[in-house]
C-alpha cells in the first residue's frame, strides 16, 4: 500500500500568527492522525518559516506548544531566546529615509500587472532599521551540519527584493542559502527590519507576494496539503477600531488569494485542508499581529477553536454559526471553496 504524501503549508502573520499556528498545529496532530514534522514537503513564509525550520529540525508539535508556554525542552531551541523581546517588539524602529527598492519600483512601473500591489508598497517603502539576529542565531541553533535543515522538503519563501521574484529557499534550483539566512529574509518585513543579503542579493518577506504561497505544491505529487492561514479568515469579526477594521480588509485580500492558490493545488489532485482564525481568534488577535502580550490569549484560543474546526463531521463546507472556533474548508478534485 502506497504511503500518503502531505504538505504543510505554514503562512505569514507575525508574533500572534506563529501563536495561532501553534495551537493549530498540536490541534492538526491530535485531530489528523499525524505527526506534521514528518510531512513530506514543510513551506513556511514569514513567521511561518521560523515554524518549518523548527518543524524541519525534528522539533515536534508539542514541543513548540511547550516553548511558548516557557516550559523547557529535552533539547533547548536557544539559550537567549524571548518571544516578547526576541522580534524587536510591537512596533518598528524608525526606518531610512529612502526608496527602499528603487529597481524594483522601476520594474513595476515598467509592467505595472506582473508586479503585485504588497510589492509595489515593500518597494516604495523605506528601509527598515529593525534587526533580526535573534532570530537568525536561534534558527542556527537548530541547524543541521550543512547549515540547513537535516532534512529535504523544507522550503523557506522570500522576495528577491530588486526584481520581485519569489524565491522558495530550499526547493531544487533556488539558489544556496543558510537556513538562518532564509529564514531571516523570509521575515524582514519591509519598513520594519533590514533586507537580509544572500549571495549578494537582497531578500525582504515573502509575505509581500503570498502570505502563504501554496501554490508551490501544486506539481508535488502529493496526496494530502494542510494550509494554516493565521491572515487569512473566512469568516471575520466586527472590530470598532480603526487599525483593525483596516487589518480585516487586509485579511479579505489575502484569503481571495488564499482559495486561488488552494484551488490549484486542489486541481493537481491533492485533498486540501485550509485553516483560519475565527472570531474568536481575531478578537484576541486584535489589530497588531507583533504585540507580543496577546501571545499567549491567542495560542489558547486556537488550541481550542482550532480542534473543533478540525474535527468538524462536514468535510466540504464552511459551517458560519459558531463564533467561538477557527474556520476551515477543505478541498478534494474541484471543490469549490466558500468564503
Amino acid at each position: 500500500m502506497r504511503r500518503t504524501r502531505r504538505g504543510l503549508v505554514l503562512g505569514a502573520g507575525g508574533v500572534l500568527g506563529a501563536a495561532w499556528t501553534i495551537g493549530a498545529l498540536d490541534a492538526l496532530a491530535e485531530t489528523e492522525g499525524f505527526a506534521p514534522h514528518e510531512a513530506d514537503i514543510i513551506v513556511g513564509t514569514s513567521a511561518g518559516s521560523v515554524l518549518a525550520a523548527l518543524l524541519g529540525s525534528g522539533f515536534t508539535a508539542a514541543d513548540l506548544l511547550q516553548h511558548q508556554r516557557g516550559m523547557p525542552l529535552s533539547r533547548e531551541i536557544a539559550l537567549e531566546w524571548s518571544y516578547d523581546e526576541s522580534t524587536g517588539g510591537s512596533h518598528p524602529t524608525r526606518p531610512r529615509l529612502a526608496v527602499g527598492s528603487p529597481a524594483l519600483l522601476r520594474r513595476s512601473l515598467a509592467r505595472p500587472r506582473q508586479v503585485p500591489p504588497l510589492a509595489v508598497l515593500a518597494a516604495l517603502t523605506p528601509p527598515g532599521t529593525g534587526t533580526l539576529a535573534e532570530v537568525g542565531a536561534m534558527v542556527r541553533s537548530v541547524a543541521g551540519d550543512g547549515g540547513w535543515a537535516p532534512r529535504d522538503g523544507v522550503w523557506v519563501v522570500a522576495m528577491d527584493y530588486d526584481s520581485g521574484r519569489r524565491v522558495a529557499f530550499g526547493r531544487e534550483g533556488s539558489p544556496p542559502a543558510r537556513l538562518d539566512e532564509a529564514v531571516t529574509a523570509s521575515c524582514a518585513i519591509p519598513g520594519w527590519y533590514a533586507p537580509v543579503s544572500v549571495d549578494g542579493r537582497r531578500y525582504v518577506d515573502g509575505g509581500t507576494l503570498s502570505a502563504t504561497s501554496a501554490d508551490l505544491l501544486a506539481r508535488e505529487g502529493l496526496d494530502e496539503v494542510y494550509v494554516l492561514a493565521p491572515m487569512a479568515s473566512f469568516v471575520s469579526d466586527q472590530p470598532r477600531q480603526v487599525a483593525a477594521r483596516l487589518e480585516r480588509r487586509l485579511r479579505r485580500q489575502v484569503t481571495r488569494k488564499l482559495v486561488q492558490e488552494a484551488q490549484t493545488v486542489s486541481r493537481g489532485g491533492a485533498a486540501v485542508t485550509v485553516l483560519t482564525p475565527g472570531p474568536e481568534d481575531l478578537a484576541e488577535i486584535g489589530a497588531n499581529l507583533m504585540d507580543p502580550h496577546r501571545r499567549l490569549a491567542v495560542l489558547e484560543t486556537s488550541l481550542r477553536t482550532s480542534r473543533v474546526a478540525l474535527a468538524d463531521p462536514q468535510p466540504d463546507e464552511l459551517d458560519q454559526s459558531p463564533q467561538g472556533r477557527s474556520l476551515r474548508s477543505r478541498l478534494r478534485g474541484e471543490a469549490p471553496v466558500a468564503y
